[in-house]
C-alpha cells in the first residue's frame, strides 16, 4: 500500500467516525427531547447528586428506561457521573439552558422542535422528487408549541428591554398610546409582551395559521391582557386601509409565499411617520459566509421547514438564508426609503432591520 493510499485510508476512517458521531448526536437529540418533555432536566435542576433509584422515586418513571436515558446524557456530557456512588448531577451552568424556562438562554424549544422537524424527512423526500413542499398543516401540532418556546426568550428578555429602545422614537410613541401590528404573530408572545410593557398602546396580532391564533388568544387571557390585544386570522392583503405606528415581523418574511408582496402590504400598513421592525436571521445568501454553527443548524432547518412551507403554496421558497442584502433590496422595492441594520450583540442569531417609509 502506498503512502497516498495510507493517507486516504486514514481519512476514510476519520470520516467514518464522524458519521458515527453525527448518528449518535441525532439519536441523542431524541434523548434530549425525552428529557425535556418528561421534565427530567427540571427534576435535576437542584444540582444535587442523585442515584437512579432516587430519580425514579422523585419522578415516578420506570427505572430501566431512566438508566438508559441517564447513560445517554452522561456519555453526551450533559450530566456528570460519579462511578463510586453511582450518582448523577446536572451541572449548574446547564440549568439555565435545559431547565429554566424563564432564562434568556433556555433551549427547550429548540430541543422540542428537533423531533417534529426530523419526522418530516420522508415527506421532504417526495418534494425532492416531485417539487412542491410540505404545508404548515402537515407538521405535528407540537411544532407550534416548540416555535413558541424557541422564540420566547427573545421576546421575554430582549424585545421590550433592548430591541424597541434601540429604534428611534418607537418606545416613546408606544408609551403615548401608539398602535402596534405584529404580523405573523404566531402564538402571540411578542404582542403580549408589548401589551404588558405599554398598557396605553393598541396592539394587534395577525397570522394566517388559525391554530396559532387560537393559542395566541388563550395566551393573552392567561397573561391578563386579553382585553387589550386583538388577534385575527388574516394574511397581509387583508391589511388594506389600516395604518400602524409600529409594525413588526419576527422571523416571518423568509417563510412567506410572496415575501415581496408581503413587504409591500406592510409598507402600506406602516404610518408615514411609523417604523417597521423586520427581524430576520444573521445569515448570508453566500454559502461561504455561513461556514459556522448557525449555518450547520439552519440549512437543515430551512430544508425541513422554512423553504418547504413556502414552496408548498407555490411560493418563492427564500428559506432561512435571505441575508441583509436581499432584505435591503426588498425593502427598497416595497417603497421604504430608509433601511438600517440595528446593532445587537445578543442573542446572536436574530438580525434587526429598522425600516421607515
Amino acid at each position: 500500500m502506498t503512502k497516498a493510499n495510507e493517507i486516504e485510508t486514514a481519512k476514510v476512517k476519520q470520516f467514518s467516525a464522524r458519521i458515527m458521531e453525527d448518528y449518535g448526536n441525532t439519536l441523542r437529540g431524541a434523548m434530549l427531547y425525552i428529557g425535556d418533555r418528561l421534565g427530567l432536566f427540571k427534576a435535576l435542576a437542584h444540582g444535587q447528586w442523585v442515584t437512579l433509584e432516587e430519580l425514579a422515586q422523585q419522578t415516578g418513571y420506570t427505572t430501566r428506561y431512566l438508566r438508559e436515558w441517564l447513560g445517554s446524557m452522561v456519555t453526551g456530557n450533559y450530566l456528570a457521573y460519579d462511578p463510586q456512588s453511582r450518582s448523577y448531577r446536572l451541572p449548574a451552568e446547564f440549568v439555565p439552558v435545559l431547565a429554566d424556562e424563564d432564562s434568556p438562554y433556555f433551549a427547550g424549544g429548540i430541543i422540542q422542535l428537533s423531533v417534529p422537524f426530523v419526522s418530516m424527512a420522508p415527506k421532504i423526500i417526495e418534494a425532492f422528487r416531485c417539487g412542491g413542499g410540505c404545508p404548515e398543516e402537515s407538521f405535528p401540532l407540537e411544532t407550534w408549541e416548540g416555535m413558541e418556546r424557541m422564540t420566547m426568550p427573545w421576546y421575554k428578555h430582549f424585545l421590550v428591554q433592548h430591541w424597541i429602545p434601540s429604534l428611534d422614537g418607537v418606545k416613546e410613541k408606544l408609551q403615548a398610546g401608539g398602535s402596534v401590528l405584529d404580523f405573523g404573530c404566531g402564538s402571540g408572545l411578542a404582542a403580549i409582551m408589548m401589551a404588558k410593557a405599554f398598557p396605553e398602546a393598541q396592539v394587534y396580532g395577525c397570522d394566517f395559521h388559525a391554530p396559532s391564533i387560537e393559542r395566541a388568544r388563550a395566551n393573552a387571557e392567561a397573561a391578563g391582557v386579553g382585553d387589550r390585544v386583538r388577534f385575527e386570522v388574516s394574511d397581509s392583503d387583508a391589511l388594506a386601509g389600516k395604518k400602524f405606528d409600529f409594525v413588526t415581523t419576527l422571523v416571518v418574511i423568509h417563510d412567506a409565499t410572496d415575501p415581496q408582496q408581503m413587504m409591500k402590504d406592510l409598507r402600506e400598513s406602516t404610518a408615514d411617520d411609523g417604523t417597521y421592525l423586520m427581524v430576520e436571521l444573521n445569515l448570508s445568501q453566500e454559502l461561504h459566509e455561513n461556514m459556522n454553527l448557525f449555518g450547520r443548524v439552519m440549512y437543515p432547518q430551512s430544508t425541513l421547514y422554512c423553504m418547504t412551507c413556502s414552496l408548498s403554496h407555490g411560493g418563492e421558497g427564500l428559506g432561512a438564508f435571505m441575508g441583509e442584502d436581499r432584505a435591503r433590496q426588498m425593502a427598497e422595492a416595497a417603497g421604504f426609503s430608509r433601511f438600517r441594520k440595528v446593532p445587537s450583540e445578543w442573542p446572536p442569531l436574530p438580525a434587526l432591520f429598522e425600516l421607515r417609509p
